[in-house]
């Protein structure tokens, strides 16, 4: 089994959901938080693969919901510089295992990557289950 490094935002119910799932199907996961850790451009490009810019956001972010960033008409350059000003537009979760690295969480792509118990088949993984208009989700409080 793996050992996944496991970028999310902490008191995200989905990531929680993922990571469990991670869990029982035997992989060792070592959570991180997006939001406070120290990325570069390099290093951050390196999970988005070929995937298409557009694809790299969290379409949850209230900077996105709210019509202030324009994702779908982005270069590389200006959205990697925008994630790293805000990591509240970086779609979730990043992961990394063996050198190899992925953003979100595609039941069907996990699967073939390291493999995942077929408990997560139909489930919606990535959009947030608090989302409303009015009310953008928060980072949770949680003691050190």
């Amino acid at each position: 089994m793996a050992l996944v490094l496991f970028f999310e935002k902490p008191g995200c119910l989905n990531n929680t959901r993922q990571k469990a799932l991670l869990a029982a199907a035997g992989h060792t996961v070592q959570a991180r938080n997006l939001l406070t850790e120290k990325w570069t451009v390099g290093r951050l490009r390196r999970f988005f693969g070929d995937l298409p810019v557009a694809q790299w956001f969290n379409l949850g972010s209230p900077r996105i919901r709210g019509g202030e960033v324009d994702y779908e008409h982005l270069g590389e350059g200006e959205a990697l510089k925008l994630m790293l000003a805000d990591p509240l537009l970086i779609r979730r979760p990043l992961m990394e295992v063996d050198g190899k690295y992925r953003v979100g969480f595609d039941p069907d792509a996990v699967e073939a990557w390291i493999g995942l118990k077929r408990a997560a088949a139909g489930q919606d993984l990535e959009s947030c289950s608090r989302r409303h208009e009015a009310e953008p989700c928060q980072v949770e409080e949680t003691e050190a």
